[in-house]
């Protein structure tokens, strides 16, 4: 008998010492900003490689210039 007033006494601790707690949660409002990209393109480095190709081509066509001029 008394371990059934105990059970119940320490049920009704626990009921008692959980009610008596709050929990709040806030939620925060969410920033989306947008996201700058900014790219920089190196032409110069772009019309030194054309004109070095150029330079090899000029010299390619010369080749077939000559070689078609001679047969």
């Amino acid at each position: 008998m008394i371990k059934h007033i105990l059970i119940l006494l320490s049920a009704l601790f626990v009921l008692i010492a959980t009610g008596c707690t709050q929990h709040k949660v806030e939620i925060a409002p969410v920033e989306i900003k947008p996201i700058h990209i900014t790219i920089d393109v190196n032409v110069k480095v772009d019309r030194a490689l054309d004109n070095f190709f150029g330079d090899i081509d000029a010299a390619e066509d010369q080749i077939k210039g000559s070689s078609t001029t001679s047969e």
